[in-house]
């Protein structure tokens, strides 16, 4: 009676007498490379290869590495991670420095700081250069006359713009008044009727250019003028920091 109840550990698992425990563990071919005691790089090489189908990649380990391509495969530049691109900036400049060409709008959809803030750094350094220490009033101005600027497009245009791309453009149109700020390291606007009409061009040619800028992006070509009168005087601030 007990018997019955009992299974028979040999019919259920098929034990012949090979194998006591009745269990038939997987075999497979791995074998840690490791076990072996070959520690070439060729054997590593052959093992990645036979692996993955693809040779081993080469990392550089190299502080150059960071800012290419060459530490891991498929990786990203550093600055393109932190979102500076040099080509974009270049274009953007060489649109500033050419205002009388068309403009790409597409330069434009985005809101890159690399740039503005790279130009503000350089005019407050050359103002600091020639003896005007006016860190503070290049940011307050800048921040406050873009937030003017950015509250009048939108209530003067129908789709509207982003306070980040309005700084953007107002940002890159600022070179013409590093040049002048470039020219006070030798000469002194301050004392001198050349200064005044010095800050006349740069004015106007940030004017122009910022203003061309934001027409073309909004489509408010019938309101050049009205979108020129608050830019100017953004821009006419910065040049009285710089002469004065």
């Amino acid at each position: 009676m007990a018997h019955s109840v009992l299974f028979d550990q040999n019919q259920l698992y098929g034990n012949t007498g090979n194998q006591p425990d009745g269990l038939e563990f997987y075999q497979t071919q791995y074998t840690d490379p490791s076990s072996t005691g070959v520690a070439a790089h060729g054997s590593a090489d052959e093992f990645y290869t036979s692996s993955y189908g693809t040779a081993m990649p080469i990392v550089e380990r190299s502080w150059l590495a960071a800012f290419g391509t060459g530490g891991f495969p498929n990786e990203p530049p550093l600055m393109e991670e932190l979102g500076i691109n040099f080509m974009h900036i270049k274009s953007k400049t060489l649109a500033v420095l050419s205002p009388f060409k068309p403009i790409d709008t597409e330069i434009y959809d985005d809101s890159d700081m690399a740039g503005p803030l790279l130009f503000i750094l350089v005019l407050g350094t050359f103002l600091l250069l020639s003896g005007k220490s006016q860190f503070g009033y290049i940011y307050g101005v800048g921040l406050m006359g873009t937030l003017g600027i950015w509250t009048i497009l939108n209530l003067m245009s129908q789709a509207g713009i982003a306070v980040m791309r309005t700084a953007s453009i107002l940002g890159y149109c600022l070179l013409p008044i590093v040049f002048l700020g470039s020219i006070g390291l030798t000469v002194d606007l301050k004392s001198t009727q050349i200064g005044v009409l010095a800050a006349i061009v740069p004015i106007a040619w940030c004017t122009y250019s910022s203003a061309t800028m934001f027409v073309t992006v909004l489509s408010m070509s019938e309101q050049r003028l009205l979108v020129a009168y608050p830019v100017c005087l953004f821009y006419t601030s910065f040049a009285l920091l710089t002469v004065f």
